[in-house]
């Protein structure tokens, strides 16, 4: 997989890279970008199988996404697509990186435990993992343990990404020992958590509230409190987890005369911030939450709907000035240099953590000219 293959002609300064589910988790873990969630029940071969998947990265869900009654369905129809998707790969018919990374959020750990025993070494050659939803420090070691015990009964890599939800995160009184005590039974298995995702609506629904369509989940503040909590646990530097940023719920039809209309005006990212219209309020209120998961140290973002892919994806582009400021950070032994734009300071040692962290984004999404390149990068090519 490629992100932004909506638009192939793009030229990047640096492009971005290829990856599979065989890529070294220090990439992989920046690649992941808008991940697609759909129902288990949801037939998608045949668009993979034809080179057009949903998403460079997705879930099929056996959890909120399905009624229980459609269960046993969602997991048949799970693994005759693995199954579909491993016989065309070994048949040379696609390849590797003709695969998205496809993860299965299951439903609760008994149906994590049985379901898993239904996979064959042939199915699991395909898959990226499983989603593990209301992870909690009670069941933690159980996901974990079976996690790694399936991989080695398989003989495949299987990523497991964990989704931080629930009273015990959300309410104050609870939330500094139910972290402590989830990272600390995370540690052992760290080069297996290949993210950790968040419930910014289960969380709010804990205290009866939604953010509107023209409201950030940054303007919630007992959510936002949850998130900084969950980054300041799990966001250090060098302890190799990456955290990805809660869903957007709002999607509102746009076409491709819009799109084109927009291109036009090149100076458009810099009114999203001033809350002038860009292409529609869902859209636009997208855009402006993933500005602000990025300047908090998100990568990545859960999407429930394929038009707000290219949003995600491109706005976790790498400009050249940052790139070359990373680079001159991550090259130069220690001290203050002047910026090559000479507009800021570039602090060797305090800076580098950053840097570490633009490089990678750099190499999973490409550099781009400027900010001007974003919307011409996002609503470029195929619509």
């Amino acid at each position: 997989m490629r992100h932004h293959r909506h638009n192939p002609d793009f030229e990047f300064v640096v492009p971005p890279v290829e990856f599979t589910k065989n890529t070294k988790k220090a990439c992989l873990q920046y690649c992941l970008g808008g991940v697609l969630y759909m129902p288990g029940t949801r037939n998608i071969i045949d668009s993979i199988l034809q080179g057009n998947p949903p998403a460079p990265s997705m879930v099929m869900c056996f959890e909120d996404a399905i009624q229980e009654e459609a269960l046993e369905e969602a997991e048949n129809n799970v693994l005759n697509h693995l199954h579909k998707l491993a016989k065309a790969y070994q048949a040379g018919d696609i390849s590797l990186a003709d695969i998205p990374l496809i993860f299965l959020r299951v439903r609760n750990l008994l149906q994590f435990k049985r379901f898993s025993s239904r996979l064959n070494p042939y199915q699991a050659g395909v898959l990226s993992g499983f989603v593990f939803p209301k992870f909690y420090s009670r069941n933690a070691m159980d996901y974990l343990e079976n996690l790694v015990s399936v991989s080695e009964k398989l003989g495949v890599r299987l990523y497991g990404m964990p989704v931080l939800e629930g009273s015990d995160i959300a309410f104050l009184e609870t939330r500094r020992k139910e972290l402590t005590q989830l990272k600390k039974k995370m540690e052992p298995f760290r080069d297996m958590i290949l993210n950790v995702r968040v419930g910014g609506t289960d969380f709010s629904s804990l205290f009866a509230v939604r953010r509107d369509i023209n409201t950030s989940i940054y303007n919630i503040m007992v959510v936002r409190d949850c998130l900084a909590d969950i980054l300041n646990f799990f966001n250090r530097e060098g302890e190799g987890y990456t955290v990805s940023g809660p869903v957007w719920e709002y999607f509102l039809a746009y076409n491709k005369d819009d799109l084109n209309r927009l291109l036009a005006n090149s100076d458009r990212h810099f009114s999203l911030m001033k809350r002038k219209e860009i292409i529609n309020d869902a859209v636009d209120g997208l855009l402006r939450e993933v500005i602000m998961d990025r300047a908090n140290g998100f990568i990545g973002k859960t999407i429930i709907h394929p038009s707000h892919l290219r949003f995600v994806n491109g706005m976790h582009a790498v400009t050249r000035e940052e790139y070359e400021d990373a680079r001159q950070v991550l090259e130069t032994s220690g001290g203050v240099v002047k910026s090559e734009k000479a507009n800021k300071m570039n602090e060797i040692n305090p800076h580098r953590s950053w840097a570490n962290k633009i490089t990678q984004r750099a190499i999973a999404y490409g550099v781009i000219e400027d900010d001007y390149s974003y919307l011409p990068l996002i609503l470029g090519g195929k619509q």
